[in-house]
């Protein structure tokens, strides 16, 4: 396989080993299969309970070393990997591909994201600002400053394997933190080379053992992570249940999380709308990494004046769509992570129909003689007539399913939006600006994440990125969500020959 070769620098991937900064386990082996035709692309070794100890040691005493160096010095680190990663590129976007099954230009994208986010920790080490305060005190001066916390932990979920623990990892390692990451185990070379790629890095500059570390493995593994009081932060992205579950484990030991959940994300078309852009961008959010991405398009509220031709313009595109091998050039929609993600597509397009909806196109099980490729966990994208309120659609079904749903104003779109447990991504597409403001508005989206005439997926690093109610209310990547990584301070300074009070308070002794 060129493309682990490329990564391992021609001696093959040490699944099993520990090299400096790397750290795969030596306990039970797992597979690692392409979801594109069912091949085992390799064995990886879970991490044991004892060589968790070891790592979590081996992180403690990084740290201690990690957090005196200037934080610009950790930013020429970073800066570094960013090289390495240009230089992988497109070797790590065709492991993203074969390993997920996102077609490559999204696996390129996907590393591209790394590469950005390290460009933007770079400035960001440089920008790790307090604030100066006024004292009510004379001659004291009040200011704050942030510290590092420590050991971060960062699960990551099998559809973006490398790209969103790059947002915690590189700002967290800039901020002075040391990172201990458990990638999904559907997608454990992905990790394995990601770890690879910065281990080169730090051996290039001798930073101790430790700084970056990767363990392997199941939930088990996981909860490790979650119960230990060692690492006071833990960033989580997967399914609400999930989520859920990590929160009130964290919780319990006063540790913070920093999740990232469920989205069931929507895009309002206007009678207002430029409806080729809308067109675009439904499509693109849909069907896109196969409907599996947080951010991806799930239900689509179209004004009753325009309903009509948005979707005999999205049945034509849907019925063209190419279908197959995510690798070769061409195609558009690969396949589902596994057998399990297709059969619940196919529930939920029951629940569909039973629910009073209908399936206009696709939803077609694809496993099987039908497959594009064989032994692959392939499906046609979806269009289902729906009401918002059907128990299906209040849920997240982590497939190409798209909800029609007819409004007869963008004010009542607003108001069925805003009427699920989620609240990551959502759109509005209006030429009208007083629309596109009351989108906007308090009284508009209640997501972390809300474009006009854009879809609801392809965030950029530099925002904050995360949504609100069940989505789980963390911020990753740009803007300030660096304070997630650190600990604030405050800092009063008397620098007189006196010892006034607060408040005006008399205490004579």
């Amino acid at each position: 396989m060129d493309f682990l070769t490329q990564i391992f620098d021609g001696k093959g991937p040490a699944l099993g080993t520990s090299t400096g900064q790397s750290f795969f386990g030596e306990g039970d082996a797992f597979d690692a299969r392409s979801p594109i035709d069912g091949a085992v692309l390799g064995q990886v070794r879970a991490t044991t309970r004892e060589e968790y100890e070891h790592v979590v040691s081996t992180a403690q005493s990084a740290f201690e070393s990690w957090r005196m160096m200037p934080a610009p010095q950790r930013g020429e680190i970073v800066r570094q990997i960013g090289d390495a990663l240009r230089e992988y590129k497109e070797a790590l976007g065709l492991l993203v591909s074969q390993e997920m099954g996102k077609i490559y230009q999204e696996g390129l994208g996907e590393v591209q994201e790394m590469i950005d986010i390290c460009d933007f920790a770079v400035g960001l080490s440089r920008q790790l600002y307090g604030l100066t305060m006024h004292s009510e005190r004379p001659l004291h001066r009040m200011y704050e400053q942030w510290h590092p916390l420590g050991i971060v932990g960062v699960m990551s979920a099998f559809n973006f394997p490398v790209a969103v623990y790059s947002w915690n990892a590189m700002v967290a390692a800039v901020c002075g933190d040391v990172v201990i990451w458990k990638p999904s185990e559907k997608a454990p070379l992905c990790g394995i080379a990601v770890q690879q790629i910065i281990a080169g890095v730090l051996a290039d500059n001798d930073v101790p053992e430790g700084v970056f570390n990767l363990i392997q493995g199941d939930r088990e593994v996981g909860e490790w992570c979650t119960h230990d009081t060692r690492l006071p932060l833990i960033s989580a992205t997967g399914s609400i249940r999930m989520g859920k579950e990590v929160a009130q484990v964290v919780g319990a030991r006063l540790g913070k999380s920093l999740l990232e959940l469920g989205g069931n994300n929507a895009v309002i078309v206007s009678d207002k709308a430029d409806l080729e852009m809308a067109i675009r961008a439904i499509v693109f959010g849909a069907v896109g990494t196969a409907g599996q991405r947080c951010t991806s398009t799930r239900r689509l509220f179209v004004h009753d004046a325009v309903f009509e031709d948005v979707k005999q313009r999205l049945l034509a595109i849907y019925k063209n769509i190419t279908i197959g091998d995510p690798t070769a050039e061409g195609t558009l929609v690969g396949p589902l992570i596994d057998d399990q993600a297709v059969e619940t597509m196919q529930a939920a397009l029951k629940a569909v129909v039973e629910e009073g909806g209908e399936v206009l196109y696709g939803g077609d099980d694809l496993r099987g003689s039908a497959a594009p490729v064989a032994g692959g966990h392939y499906v046609k994208p979806a269009i289902c007539i729906a009401e918002n309120h059907y128990d299906i659609v209040q849920e997240e079904t982590f497939a190409p399913i798209l909800y029609l749903i007819r409004v007869s104003s963008v004010e009542e779109a607003v108001a069925l939006h805003n009427n699920v447990k989620q609240g990551l991504s959502s759109s509005i597409f209006t030429l009208n600006m007083r629309e596109s403001e009351l989108f906007l508005s308090h009284q508009g989206s209640d997501c972390g994440i809300a474009n006009v005439n854009i879809g609801t997926s392809g965030a950029e690093i530099g925002g904050a990125f995360g949504g609100e109610k069940e989505t789980g209310g963390g911020r990753e990547s740009g803007s300030d969500a660096w304070k997630a990584y650190m600990r604030r301070q405050t800092n009063t300074i008397n620098w007189g020959a006196e010892l006034p009070l607060a408040q005006g308070i008399s205490f004579d002794v």
